[in-house]
């Protein structure tokens, strides 16, 4: 029987998971309580919800793309 080639090994996979993770984390820190008609939540605005998180969500994506592209050792 000859080997198969696959073209991602386990590191890549790892990669994609810590790159998932990433992701998961970062809408974990867009979440949180909303407005209502009658009550305003100032939080909606803040640091964490408008700079962090989407940031952390953006790294997960290209560290996701990183683990597609990257050629596994041969």
């Amino acid at each position: 029987m000859e080997k198969r080639t696959f073209a991602f090994d386990r590191v890549n996979f790892i990669l994609l998971a810590v790159g998932m993770l990433a992701v998961i984390a970062g809408f974990v820190l867009m979440s949180g309580t909303g407005s209502t008609r009658e009550t305003f939540d100032p939080e909606i605005f803040s640091v964490r919800r408008v700079r962090m998180a989407p940031a952390v969500c953006l790294f997960g994506y290209l560290f996701m793309a990183y683990a597609i592209i990257r050629k596994p050792k041969s």
